[in-house]
């Protein structure tokens, strides 16, 4: 038995290794060429301290107090020279990927088609040499065939699978845009590097608020796909948030996760006030009382920068503030460097 361990870097680089049962975290990424942070190796001097953001484990009673005090015990701090995991776990290490002699993954893979969904979104799914591990709601970014430019694009399919998937913004003129709709054809080769970033599905614990604006759906379409392999109790609702009618796209999926986790719903707002749809405005308008649970949610918001800070302001103005507020911002024709999430 092994145990999947991501070690997200404070550079936003996620690097997965496998941890053996019964295997310390610093000896099985020692292994896999991953040198983390350490000096002792004996829980003496707390260089290896890192912070597990989920999954189960043990530290043994062999360390200081010095090195890991009780306090930092119970906000799982940990010194991975100690730590043994019993299920998979992501860990957040204070340093860079550079630093602990690692980098950024780099993947090769096929277009096998993209479609345009709407005016405004394409659906790219390509054929991966390997399948590349992630958390769901995590971005790679993609080399534009012919030059050197990279955009950052969420994933919207499993970690791990063959075909990887990511709903695009179509920006006029963009980039990207303009390759994928005018020159992509079957067999054309890619370079994809990652996983990056800091918005990514956490552990259950409380009913679940996502918020999506536009092409914001990719990360969430991961997430619920993978929540559908292990369904949960706790009541998940998505709010999916586009100008217009015709920029709805993916609904069929949705409907389709909806009849795999009994506890999810989704609900469609659109700003145009000739929409059909019974939702109008903006997703700010739809945030009742059952939904924000007096606070006690957690909020996954994905969208461009005005959305997500309406959904700020507004939580302010009515004095709500979440277990926990996941977001992240993305700009038409996003470049990788300027991907942001907190």
């Amino acid at each position: 038995m092994s145990f999947n361990i991501a070690l997200n870097f404070e550079d936003g680089v996620t690097r997965f290794i496998s941890c053996n049962a019964g295997e310390k975290i610093l000896d099985a990424a020692y292994r896999q060429k991953v040198n983390l942070p350490m000096d002792c190796s004996d829980g003496v001097c707390g260089t290896c301290k890192c912070h597990c953001a989920s999954g189960e484990y043990s530290l043994g009673e062999d360390f200081l107090e010095e090195a890991l005090s009780d306090d930092e015990s119970r906000q799982r701090q940990v010194l991975t020279c100690q730590m043994v995991p019993s299920s998979d776990c992501v860990i957040d290490v204070p340093v860079s990927a550079s630093a602990c002699k690692t980098g950024i993954g780099r993947f090769q893979g096929k277009v096998i088609r993209c479609d345009a969904l709407s005016s405004s979104a394409i659906e790219l799914l390509i054929e991966l040499e390997k399948g590349i591990d992630f958390l769901p709601g995590q971005y790679v970014n993609i080399q534009v065939p012919g030059g050197t430019q990279l955009r950052a694009y969420s994933f919207s399919s499993l970690p791990g699978d063959m075909q990887a998937s990511f709903l695009i913004r179509n920006v006029p003129g963009g980039l990207m845009s303009s390759w994928l709709l005018q020159q992509a054809k079957t067999g054309d080769e890619l370079t994809l590097t990652g996983p990056m970033g800091s918005f990514y599905l956490r552990p259950l614990q409380r009913p679940i608020v996502m918020l999506a604006g536009g092409t914001g759906l990719a990360p969430f379409l991961a997430m619920l796909k993978k929540l559908a392999l292990n369904p949960v109790n706790q009541p998940i609702t998505l709010l999916y948030g586009v100008t217009k009618d015709s920029d709805l796209v993916m609904t069929e999926a949705l409907d389709e996760l909806a009849g795999r986790l009994t506890n999810f719903r989704w609900l469609p707002v659109v700003t145009d006030t000739e929409s059909a749809c019974p939702q109008k405005g903006f997703v700010t308008d739809h945030f009742d009382h059952a939904l924000l649970n007096d606070g006690d949610v957690d909020v996954y918001l994905c969208g461009p920068p005005p959305m997500v800070d309406a959904v700020l302001r507004t939580l302010q103005k009515r004095q709500i503030t979440p277990a926990s507020f996941h977001y992240e911002k993305f700009a038409p024709g996003q470049k990788a460097e300027q991907h942001a999430a907190a």
